[in-house]
């Protein structure tokens, strides 16, 4: 399983339109090598560099195991039509959808984009925590990969 972006590579700057500075929408993502047998597609964007422990930044899910890609700017809306019905939880701001790095001054931060391949379709509502996700896919995890964006103000 592959997840890689146009906008930045493994280990690179996030570009600031992707981030709290900027635009603060989501970044393009390409999808490769899923198993086969796989049902859905879940991915978490965390930073586990923020002060106060990990923050979570995009938790998203049910997302159709045929998608190669997840376009740019994600509409923040807990059922996605663009995405067959792909389903967002609430992220560290309160809020539903992807929110970009936006860390304190000092040091850059890593922000780890987790995609999962998951052998079956994760029945939660919209607007749920990453720990409820993380809890579900429990058992359910074919294959996952990552790629990490940097970013510091």
């Amino acid at each position: 399983m592959k997840i890689s972006s146009s906008a930045f590579g493994d280990g690179e700057e996030v570009p600031v339109k992707y981030t709290c500075d900027g635009e603060d929408v989501s970044p393009p993502l390409s999808i490769g090598d899923v198993p086969s047998e796989a049902e859905s597609l879940a991915m978490v964007v965390d930073d586990p560099d923020a002060p106060g422990g990990v923050f979570d930044h995009w938790i998203i899910w049910n997302i159709s195991p045929d998608a190669d890609s997840i376009p740019e700017g994600v509409p923040t809306e807990g059922v996605v039509g663009s995405l067959e019905g792909a389903r967002q939880g609430q992220n560290g701001f309160g809020e539903i959808g992807y929110r970009g790095p936006c860390p304190p001054p000092g040091p850059p931060h890593n922000y780890r984009f987790k995609i999962y391949a998951l052998d079956a379709e994760i029945d939660l509502k919209p607007g749920i925590a990453k720990e409820d996700l993380e809890r579900e896919i429990r058992g359910h995890v074919l294959g996952e990969d990552q790629i990490v964006g940097v970013y510091g103000r």
